[in-house]
Order: structure tokens, then sequence, then C-alpha cells
């Protein structure tokens, strides 16, 4: 069963990217400050419409009702592509996330993975055209987060070039199930708590669908923030919501921080039992990028190699987490 939360205010920076170039030097100031000191922010004024982003949803919804046999098809790999459903077990609660995903990338990784226009005419078309609008955004940020660490310029956006074959950029597609409103004593998690492992983090919302909650990483007292004060992030139109992670965190030598988040297993009054749709786009190296602080205080990696690593510690947390749960048994 679950238990209720202790919830805590904590501010959340907001950021505006209008007049980007005229304020730059202040939106690279204000994202510094809110990577290094929250790990979270939300940007607005960012260009991309908020029927831009409806339409997505819209595209996401008719994936997913499809029949389970024609998602199947399209099945998820190691190369972090593909539909899974019920599948993605957190080392936090060594229980499957109520939901299922499609992850979609530019490059190579796609080949045989895209939904067919026979299965959804203009999905894969639809589907690329907002990965590079938001790929676009992403490179602002990251524009402002090389300058931040003493970087040219294009340091970061050279090394997630979407148009390089090698390209590993995910646009997750999430669908949450409908959790029971009757305590059954289950915990229907929907995606415990976790820092995400790639570079930075857009996630797209719909409003009246509540349940993601930060708790960051400093201010955790125990493995994955387990019994610790949480915070509620708002959902409001034309934002979205951006956190840092374990990437960047090692590419700037510690100084910008990752941050635990999830998104809670309904259990309370208030909570949102509904279904729930969301949208992560998760920016992560091409494989061949050279990845190292300007500090040099971890060993270089490729973008290839950091992945493959982030997933082998993934595995193995889960390992001894579902290790641990047959002790106590």
């Amino acid at each position: 069963m679950a238990e209720r939360t202790k919830y805590v205010h904590r501010v959340i920076p907001e950021i505006s990217l209008r007049d980007f170039d005229g304020r730059i030097d202040e939106i690279t100031s204000q994202l510094c400050d809110a990577a290094e000191n929250v790990g979270f922010f939300s940007i607005k004024d960012h260009g991309l419409s908020q029927s831009e982003v409806n339409e997505m949803f819209s595209v996401s919804e008719s994936f997913f009702a499809l029949p389970d046999e024609a998602k199947a098809t399209v099945p998820w790999s190691p190369k972090n592509v593909g539909w899974e459903k019920l599948s993605q077990i957190r080392p936090s609660t060594g229980a499957a996330d109520q939901k299922e995903s499609f992850q979609l990338q530019f490059g190579e990784n796609m080949n045989g993975v895209w939904a067919s226009d026979e299965m959804l005419p203009g999905f894969r078309d639809k589907s690329l055209t907002f990965m590079h609008r938001v790929q676009a955004i992403s490179e602002r940020l990251m524009l402002c987060l090389a300058r931040g660490l003493g970087f040219e310029d294009d340091y970061f956006i050279k090394y997630h070039d979407a148009n390089h074959p090698g390209a590993q950029s995910v646009l997750r597609l999430l669908h949450y199930y409908e959790t029971p409103r009757v305590n059954d004593g289950k915990v229907y998690h929907r995606a415990g708590a976790h820092a995400d492992w790639g570079f930075l983090t857009l996630l797209f919302q719909r409003e009246g669908q509540s349940g993601l909650e930060i708790c960051p990483g400093r201010e955790a007292v125990s493995e994955h923030a387990l019994g610790d004060e949480w915070t509620k992030v708002e959902i409001k139109p034309g934002v979205i919501i951006c956190n840092i992670g374990d990437l960047l965190m090692s590419w700037s030598d510690d100084r910008f921080k990752s941050t635990y988040h999830r998104v809670k297993a309904p259990c309370e009054e208030g909570d949102f039992y509904g279904e729930r749709y969301s949208m992560a786009f998760f920016n992560q190296p091409c494989k061949d990028a050279v990845i190292q602080g300007p500090l040099k205080k971890y060993p270089m990696v490729t973008g290839e190699e950091f992945n493959r690593n982030a997933m082998n510690r993934m595995y193995a947390a889960l390992q001894a987490k579902m290790a641990g749960n047959e002790t106590k048994t």
C-alpha cells in the first residue's frame, strides 16, 4: 500500500526565451542558476505553439489506440526505440510502471521501427516535424548551457546533430493507464522515482493530467528519495518542463544537478487517477560524441558508451532491488 506523501513547496524557475538573441546573456545566467540549484526549470515564449503540441498529442493517442498486435510490430529494442508495454521496472520500486510508451529517434536506429503509413497514415512525417521543432528549442538551451560552462556556443549542439546517422535523442510518447480508485492494497506505479540518464529532458504534459513530482537529489535523504518530501509540478499551457540528466551532470563535472522525479502512484484525495498522456524529448548525444567536462573530473567516453553504461547501471540496480525483495520474502 502506498504511503501518504510528504509535500514541501519549492520554487521551480520559469524562464522566458523571448527576444533570445537580445537577452542571451540574461537567459544563460537564469538557465545555469536553475541547473545548478534545482535541476528542474520551465521555459515559455519558446516559439512552439500549443496547437502544435496538441496535434502531436493527437498523433500519440492515435498510435496507442491501435490494437496491441499492431503496436507489437514495432517492438522496443536495446537501441532505445520502439513500443513497450508494462515492461519498464524502476530500481526504486521493483515493479512495472503502469504504462506503455513508444520511443522515436531521428537516425539509423529507427530503421524498420516507424509505424507505417498503412498502420497510421502520416505518423512518421508528423512525428519528425514535431521532433525537429523541439530539437531547435533544445539547441537554444544547449547554447546557453555551453556558454555557462565555458565551451564554444556550438559545443553541445554539434554532438546532438539530429541529421547525424548516429543521432540518439528520443521523443518518448507515453500513455499511463487509468488507476483503480478503490483501494485494493496494490500500488499502481506510474513512473517510480528516478533521475534521467540523458543530457536534458523537455517534457510536455496535458492540462488536468497531473502527477509529476520532484525531489532534488541534493535534498534527497534516502536512495531514490523514498519517503522524502516531494513537490508537485504545476501544468501550465504554453510552458515546457525541463530537467537536467545524469549525462549533463557528468559533462559539467557535477556543477549542474540531475534531479529525482516521478509520476506519482495515485492513492490520495486530489490525485489524478485517469488515463494520462505525456511526451518527453530526451536530448542524448550522437554515438560518436566525445564526452568530458571542462575540469576532466571523469574519464572521457563516447555517447554510445555513456548510454550503454547508464543502461547497465540501471539493470544492475534493478537486479539488486529484486534480490533484496526476494530476501525479505
